[in-house]
């Protein structure tokens, strides 16, 4: 699994994956409560179904509350104003959207990265656990500001939003280009590699078959052409929850296996030793492997309780990193020195066909999310010139077509793709997840910041800026190894 193996190894973000925990929450006293705000492209939809009157009235009179005791009774969201435009989705669909994004690919891979990283494999998989699940929330009390009387309210309603906020004196709009041109290169690079991995997948399922890898991807692009014609995010959480549920078929089939041998498990197969570049490699694996900050913004914007959204994030986190910690545990107890860069090729030929069929559902069932992402933000910049043209139906359906296309023609003609896609990674996986919160947090509430809120995000931003130099530098070096062995 040529494409797949080096993508788990070299890629940084991608889906970037898991998560499922999306029960429904008691609330905190230090939740967020944001006011429910159709964000960036849930915003600009009109073909959803109106709300009833009185669903209507109850949404248009929530407001934010950051803490209990601050709120503000006049402030309504744009979404509610609208009216019936939006249809709101609960915490727990919320819940599996972030999980599909924080419990993908990469999961397959955490046992391979604990062979090179030891003991402190361990550490950082609960650690990114916990930075990730942090930026997030930074990230979101960046759409609030206080009003007058000292009330939060959301005043952004994108990632686009906050950046221009922050380079509002200056360059007005740059920061919303900067972020939207990381957010679609991102995106697009992560449908590109779920085509890859979908033909990849099938062609070594299906190996009698006279079938070429490409032919496959072929197929699988034919399952995919009816997210041409998913409106909601409703619609995409609905099929985010399949794909978890898919996930925790394929981790359970893998734990059963190792459980029945228990017998070879030794704790002297964890090292003591590393060698920096393998290290670097695993980081990158297990730190982004937990990144779902592109989606935040809409999915909490978009909730019909927001203040969950912080409770959410808590548990969700918690639980992908208790089922990651367990899964990539037993596996390289079972199988130690000998572990593959993909788990599924440890096992007996029975069920690694089993596996990979779970594990192609799963592809499949993750690409909407990305997909719908991509595309609304790309129709929100077209149609940003008023055109109404822009914003027919029929325009939106060539608009997804096309990007459907696209991802296809680079899956199947683009060299060294999974090289590509991990310098690609490297560069926009870090921004989205440890840069740019951390930037913008300490740009838009520094005022209002203690020290060692200041000192969080300033070390993240540390953090992140070596996690995106580390991945540049080994994906340039695997390139030129590629391109001397050719």
């Amino acid at each position: 699994m040529a494409y797949l193996k080096q993508t788990l190894s070299s890629l940084p973000h991608c889906f970037r994956g898991t998560q499922s925990l999306f029960f429904r929450l008691v609330k905190w006293e230090g939740c967020l409560d944001a006011d429910e705000e159709n964000v960036n492209f849930a915003r600009r939809d009109e073909l959803n179904q109106t709300h009833s009157e009185e669903k209507e009235e109850q949404d248009a009179t929530m407001t934010l509350e950051f803490n209990v005791s601050h709120q503000d009774p006049g402030y309504q969201s744009k979404a509610h104003m609208q009216g019936a435009q939006i249809k709101l989705i609960t915490t727990w669909e919320a819940g599996w959207n972030v999980t599909n994004a924080i419990q993908g690919i990469f999961v397959l891979g955490l046992p391979y990265a604990l062979l090179h990283s030891g003991y402190s494999g361990l550490f950082l998989i609960i650690l990114a656990a916990m930075f990730c699940c942090y930026t997030g929330k930074i990230l979101i009390a960046c759409l609030y500001e206080e009003n007058e009387d000292g009330h939060l309210i959301r005043v952004r309603d994108t990632y686009e939003d906050i950046a221009n906020a922050c380079c509002k004196k200056r360059f007005p709009k740059l920061g919303g280009i900067v972020v939207n041109v990381t957010q679609v290169m991102e995106l697009i690079m992560t449908c590109i590699l779920y085509l890859v991995v979908s033909g990849n997948l099938l062609s070594h399922s299906f190996p009698y078959l006279p079938v070429t890898e490409k032919t496959w991807s072929v197929i699988a692009f034919v399952t995919l052409l009816p997210c041409v014609f998913i409106k909601t995010l409703s619609i995409v959480s609905k099929l985010s929850l399949l794909c978890s549920l898919v996930h925790f078929i394929i981790i359970f089939i893998v734990m059963s296996y190792c459980l029945t041998q228990i017998h070879q498990w030794s704790w002297t197969r964890f090292r003591l030793s590393i060698e920096f570049e393998d290290f670097l490699v695993s980081v990158g694996v297990i730190i982004f492997s937990y990144t779902s900050q592109i989606f935040l913004p809409t999915l909490e914007g978009n909730m019909k309780n927001p203040k969950e959204f912080s409770c959410m994030l808590n548990w969700t986190h918690f639980f992908a990193c208790l089922f990651k910690t367990a899964f990539a545990l037993t596996a390289f107890l079972t199988w130690g020195e000998e572990t593959k860069e993909v788990i599924t090729d440890n096992l007996p030929a029975s069920l690694k066909t089993l596996v990979n069929l779970c594990f192609l559902a799963k592809a499949l069932l993750s690409y909407p999310l990305p997909f719908f992402a991509v595309t609304e933000i790309l129709h929100t910049c077209i149609s940003s010139s008023n055109h109404s043209d822009y914003r027919a139906p029929l325009f939106i359906v060539v608009l997804r077509g096309l990007a459907l296309l696209f991802t296809l023609l680079m899956a199947m003609f683009i060299p060294h793709f999974a090289l590509l896609m991990g310098l690609t990674g490297s560069v926009t996986g870090a921004a989205m997840t440890f840069l740019l919160p951390s930037l913008f947090h300490l740009k838009l509430k520094w005022g209002k910041l203690v020290f060692l809120e200041k000192c969080a995000a300033i070390s993240l931003f540390i953090v992140g800026f070596l996690c995106s130099l580390a991945g540049i530098v080994c994906s340039i070096k695997g390139l030129i190894e590629a391109v001397g062995g050719m």
